[in-house]
């Protein structure tokens, strides 16, 4: 088909020229001056992503944490074709379909069946607010209706919605909207970059649980939830924080009868080294008892292996008997039109296939390895301070005196000619690559980031060497 131009533009508009004028851009700051167009990206294959010219760029942030197996991955791919000619879609109310079901079971069962019940969305911030709906409409169906408050922790992240942003303690995203908000209560974050000279990560863990503790003693009769990002907050600039943290706001949440919630969105399906990064909660490999679990726990991003848009929350048998009524106001009416897509379910399950074939949990441990041997040359430079990972996710932080202003956008844009698609948080830079690389290509990425580091910062001075 011969393209069209858009009215009033040259006919041999750049793809990415095209883009700038008629596709929204998320997360992107519009200037009346800027001339920069956005990356046009043609085809991905494996680890790396290739734009209209030809030129590639390495995936180091898995297109925002999605992709898991690297683009275009064969199993997938064929799993796709197989599920489009048979069923594309059908509502879920009051029909079903294999891929739902058998995703279903099977998430369930690598829970040891603690979470027993699916309940399926499309993007993070819905299974946020699903999880969020379910916990309060819990206590309103068992006679606690004045429940209705949520925690969150400090520069936690959990959606762009509405709802969702009522328990992001990031200003950026959430204070606009401010006066739509149903805000939640803040405690402190267990981030370990917030250790006192002589604390240790666990350390401050404890002093992060002995403030939840304060709210619950006080407010648990209108609590409804807890909600954390375990072991890793992402927007929060990947601040890591102790497992014990995770056994601590367990138990304090019995105690003072309160749900807790487990955003796994970013760390879920293999990124910190379990499949579910709760199954760290007590520090070891056993399998984790039943009781430990959370009550609820929402993933999305990397489940369908980065190829359509697919979150769900799992949950506790007996939250789902809450709803088991003949009134219908006691039954949980949330739904979208594609609710359990089985072409989503089908990438989803295709996606578990590998985890199972190709003993991914293990090899992980192996290439978080390669990725910490790599990094270490990076993780003694003195421009950088806090350095820190947690299974596949390796980050660092920029010294202020050396980022400079807008160092986020610099960098991001200074790696894109040294074939890297990165995107710091602020001054933190991070890595969350797909489960597909080898040890030299660590290595190579380990370069590449040293080198861009160079371009944007300059090399180390002696005084921020004497400062370090």
């Amino acid at each position: 088909m011969e393209h069209q131009s858009i009215p009033g533009a040259p006919g041999d508009d750049t793809l990415g020229q095209r883009s700038r004028r008629a596709v929204w851009h998320p997360c992107t700051r519009l200037r009346p001056d800027d001339d920069g167009v956005p990356l046009a990206i043609a085809r991905g294959e494996g680890p790396w992503l290739y734009d209209a010219d030809g030129h590639r760029y390495f995936d180091a942030t898995s297109s925002w944490w999605v992709n898991l197996f690297g683009h275009a991955n064969p199993h997938i791919n064929a799993a796709l074709a197989r599920q489009l000619e048979t069923l594309g879609h059908v509502m879920l109310a009051g029909c079903t379909h294999a891929p739902a079901v058998e995703l279903a079971e099977r998430l369930s069962a690598l829970t040891g069946g603690a979470l027993g019940n699916v309940f399926y969305a499309s993007d993070g911030a819905s299974a946020v607010e699903i999880a969020l709906k379910m916990s309060f409409h819990y206590w309103r169906n068992t006679g606690l209706p004045a429940k209705r408050e949520f925690v969150c922790l400090q520069h936690g992240y959990h959606g762009e919605t509405v709802g969702a942003l009522g328990v992001t303690d990031v200003e950026i995203f959430r204070d606009a909207y401010d006066p739509l908000i149903r805000r939640a209560h803040v405690v402190m974050s267990p981030d370990a970059r917030q250790a006192a000279p002589g604390e240790s990560a666990a350390d401050v863990a404890t002093r992060a649980l002995a403030e939840l503790e304060a709210l619950l003693r006080e407010r648990a009769g209108q609590i409804a939830a807890l909600i954390v990002e375990p072991l890793v907050q992402g927007a929060a600039g990947m601040a890591m924080y102790d497992a014990s943290y995770l056994d601590g706001a367990r138990a304090l949440c019995d105690r003072y009868r309160v749900h807790l919630i487990a955003d796994e969105i970013a760390v879920g399906c293999g990124r910190t080294g379990t499949f579910f990064a709760w199954e760290q909660a007590r520090g070891g490999d056993a399998p984790l008892p039943a009781h430990l679990w959370p009550d609820f726990l929402c993933l999305s991003k990397g489940i369908s292996g980065g190829y359509l848009p697919l979150s769900l929350v799992l949950s506790r048998p007996d939250i789902q008997r809450a709803f088991v009524a003949d009134d219908l106001a006691r039954s949980f009416l949330h739904s979208h039109s594609y609710t359990g897509n089985p072409l989503a379910c089908r990438a989803a399950l295709a996606t578990l296939d590998l985890f199972a074939q190709d003993d991914v949990i293990v090899r992980n441990r192996e290439r978080a390895q390669w990725l910490a041997e790599a990094m270490s040359g990076l993780a003694a430079d003195a421009r950088l301070q806090r350095v820190r990972q947690r299974g596949l996710i390796w980050a660092a932080d920029v010294r202020g005196d050396v980022a400079g202003a807008e160092f986020a956008s610099r960098f991001h844009h200074a790696a894109r000619a040294r074939e890297l698609l990165v995107r710091p948080i602020g001054n933190t830079l991070y890595v969350m690559p797909p489960y597909v690389f080898d040890a030299a290509q660590a290595r190579w990425l380990a370069g590449q980031l040293q080198a861009t580091l160079d371009d944007v910062t300059g090399p180390v001075s002696e005084e921020v060497r004497h400062a370090a």
